[in-house]
């Protein structure tokens, strides 16, 4: 794992003793120690013990979060192999007056997005419990899922789980809705499309009478025309639910989906929903078709 990671509104670096103030003050603050634990961390001085014990353990990963720009620290991000799980665990605590904001997630996807590139890791867990209703609300956002409740120091765990194939193939659905962006001076990435999916790759439109089929080729070449010459202005597509199923090297996707810009000049927004099929090549997961039907637009 990094020392440190960028994102577009935090930096992450790794703990050391110079933080052990921030530490102090988050591990007691109301929520740590009603979700995570009292540490019985009453000074400095204890604080930076703690803070030892955790860069002494090659098993444990902790980054202090900043706000890009900034030196407070608003936040934790961890990713550690504990004994009483198989796989490593990602977890996340930040004041009460940085939640709320999106950053926890922001931190946590970097963290993801590094993780997953490690073939050591095939699945990712985390742990919480019940009644924190917030981390549970985040970790479905990133896409872990509820696995089982275990018994650790007289405290009941909820454990969430998501495979490292799932957390891949997100990542290459969200690519292919992004190709087309042109909202906020963002221009559509074409080479895109050749990287994430297989030269083959059968595309098709599903309309109320008829089929259209493209290839890769005559997919892109009308929708770069409309949108670069003013036809399809800030345009933006979405997935807003899944269903995804992983069998062995292959995997199939159902996108509910909204879509939104200006055509000619008029906004509209739209929905429908895609249907991606996936290989696990000897590159990486690759998409080998896509279908999808629009709704009526607004």
């Amino acid at each position: 794992m990094q020392n440190t990671y960028s994102t577009p509104r935090l930096l992450l670096n790794k703990i050391d003793l110079n933080d052990a103030e921030f530490i102090s003050e988050l591990v007691n603050t109301n929520e740590w120690i009603k979700y995570i634990g009292d540490r019985n961390i009453k000074s400095i001085t204890e604080a930076k013990e703690y803070i030892q014990k955790i860069i002494s353990d090659p098993n444990t990963n902790y980054w202090i979060v900043r706000i890009q720009g900034q030196q407070t620290p608003i936040g934790i991000i961890t990713f550690m192999k504990r004994d009483y799980l198989d796989h490593y665990d990602i977890g996340f605590a930040f004041l009460s007056n940085y939640t709320k904001k999106g950053y926890a997630q922001e931190a946590s996807i970097a963290i993801l997005n590094d993780a997953i590139k490690n073939s050591s890791h095939k699945y990712i867990l985390a742990t919480t419990i019940k009644e924190n209703t917030n981390s549970i609300q985040l970790l479905e956002k990133l896409g872990l899922r509820f696995y089982k409740e275990i018994q650790n120091k007289n405290r009941l765990l909820q454990v969430y789980s998501v495979s490292v194939d799932k957390l891949l193939i997100d990542q290459l659905t969200e690519s292919f809705f992004n190709i087309f962006t042109n909202s906020d001076q963002q221009k559509p990435n074409w080479n895109t499309i050749h990287t994430i999916c297989l030269p083959e790759t059968i595309i098709i439109k599903k309309n109320a009478n008829n089929e259209e089929v493209y290839n890769l080729n005559t997919f892109i070449e009308p929708r770069k025309k409309i949108l670069s010459d003013g036809t399809l202005t800030e345009f933006m597509e979405y997935e807003t639910s899944e269903e995804t199923k992983i069998v062995g090297n292959i995997a199939q996707r159902f996108s509910r989906f909204e879509k939104k810009g200006q055509l000619n000049g008029t906004s509209f927004i739209g929905n429908g929903n895609k249907l991606f099929q996936f290989v696990k090549t000897s590159t990486g997961w690759k998409i080998s078709s896509v279908i999808w039907e629009d709704d009526s637009l607004e």
